[in-house]
């Protein structure tokens, strides 16, 4: 089994690892709109969901993966009015994937998070 980090203070204080690769599957926790770098969230969650897929990709390159593997894709939102605005960024990372998907609406830990993603790959 590998973990991997971002190097994100949540992952360290929360304990948790930002992927788990075990047995061909990559597990990604949820992703928010930060860019990890900086530790800065932009206000639009269009530029949140860009920032998302940047973070995923990373990570999925990192484990030996690539967005083609991903199986199974889960959004949570924080307000419906921001699905219309996302809908775009979903479109252009995943179209041509079409993975298995699920999206809730439900409330985040920051104020400040609008949209948090979490994918499985599988490299079979």
């Amino acid at each position: 089994m590998k973990r991997i980090s971002t190097g994100s203070a949540f992952e360290k204080n929360m304990g948790y690892s930002r992927a788990i690769v075990k047995s061909g599957w990559c597990f990604i926790s949820g992703v928010t709109g930060y860019d990890y770098a900086t530790m800065e969230i932009p206000d639009s969650a269009a530029l949140q969901t860009r920032n998302c897929f940047a973070t995923i990709a990373k990570v999925l390159t990192e484990a030996g993966f690539e967005m083609d593997d991903i199986v199974r894709v889960q959004y949570t939102v924080t307000n419906t009015g921001f699905v219309d605005e996302i809908i775009p960024e979903l479109g252009a990372a995943l179209s041509e994937i079409r993975p298995a998907a699920t999206m809730v609406i439900a409330g985040l830990i920051r104020p400040e998070m609008k949209i948090e993603i979490e994918v499985t790959a599988f490299k079979g």
